[in-house]
C-alpha cells in the first residue's frame, strides 16, 4: 500500500462530498443551472480522481507506482476542480476571478495525459 496515494485521495474524496453538499444546500438557491453543473462537474472530477489515487494506492503492490501519477493526478485535479470553483464562486463573490479560467482546461490536459501516461505504462509492463 502507498500511504500518500490512499490519504491524499481520502482528503480529496471527503472533501468532494463536502463541497457537493454546500453546493446542493448553500449554494443552489444563489446559482443558475449552469452554475451548479459546472460546480458539480468539479466535485465529480475531483471525487474521480480520489478514487483514482485510493485504488492505485491500495494496488501499489500490483502496479508499479511513480510520483508522475501522484502528481498528474494532484495538480490535474487542483488545478481543474479549484478552478470551476473560484469562477463559480465569483458569480456570488463578483471579485473577478475571470483570469482563472483558462487553468480548467489545462488541469483538464493534465489529467487526461496522466491518464495516457497510465495507460501507456500498464502496457508497456506486460
Amino acid at each position: 500500500m502507498n500511504k500518500k496515494y490512499v490519504i491524499t485521495g481520502a482528503i480529496f474524496i471527503c472533501l468532494g462530498i463536502i463541497l457537493g453538499a454546500f453546493g446542493a444546500h448553500a449554494l443552489k438557491k444563489s446559482l443558475g443551472f449552469d452554475e451548479i453543473n459546472s460546480f458539480e462537474a468539479g466535485v465529480r472530477y475531483q471525487i474521480y480522481h480520489g478514487f483514482a489515487l485510493v485504488v492505485m494506492g491500495l494496488a501499489a503492490n500490483i502496479i508499479e507506482l511513480n510520483n508522475k501519477y501522484f502528481n498528474g493526478f494532484l495538480f490535474g485535479t487542483i488545478l481543474f476542480s479549484c478552478s470551476i470553483y473560484a469562477l463559480v464562486l465569483d458569480a456570488i463573490l463578483k471579485l473577478d476571478f475571470s483570469f482563472i479560467g483558462p487553468i480548467t482546461p489545462v488541469g483538464g490536459a493534465i489529467l487526461i495525459a496522466t491518464w495516457f501516461y497510465f495507460i501507456f505504462k500498464t502496457i508497456r509492463s506486460t
